[in-house]
């Protein structure tokens, strides 16, 4: 399906940062989760969620019936590529590891660096985690939010 996908993204200057394939109630579930640099507008995504629908109704390339759902990634994005990690350096993020270090397999803290093997989060107490790209099973950036974000002021009354 990726490779199906990817050439029409690249044509309009999009990313496909994940995707996600699942069973939901009775049916499976397709979803495309597609970015570009500035954000993505609603009215690109419906567009291009017809396209893609129309274009993978004639591949077939997933087995049985399934809804497609193209969507923007959301205010905690997945991070899947090493770039993506780098995009987000000085930023909370969320990391599930496949196997446990040091007995741990989730880890939330700063994002400090990026190297061509894996990650280094700052997690409370100052405790910086090397974790593997290798060994990371689902990361996501984590927005913290702020008064700004609800339109209030920062200063209490």
């Amino acid at each position: 399906m990726i490779t199906l996908v990817e050439p029409i993204l690249a044509e309009r200057g999009l990313e496909l940062v994940d995707v996600e394939h699942r069973r939901e109630g009775r049916g499976q579930v397709v979803r495309l989760l597609v970015d570009r640099q500035g954000g993505i507008d609603l009215e690109t995504l419906s567009r291009l969620s017809r396209e893609l629908s129309d274009l993978l109704d004639g591949e077939q390339p997933v087995p049985g019936a399934y809804t497609l759902e193209v969507s923007s990634p959301g205010i905690h994005r997945p991070l899947r590529k090493p770039e993506h990690f780098v995009a987000y350096l000085g930023k909370k993020v969320r990391v599930r590891c496949h196997a446990p270090l040091d007995g741990q397999r989730n880890f939330l803290g700063t994002l400090v660096a990026v190297t061509a093997g894996g990650v280094t989060l700052r997690c409370d107490g100052g405790v910086e985690s090397y974790i593997e790209f290798a060994n990371v099973d689902k990361a996501n950036y984590e927005h913290e939010f702020t008064a700004a974000d609800f339109g209030k002021p920062a200063v209490p009354r």
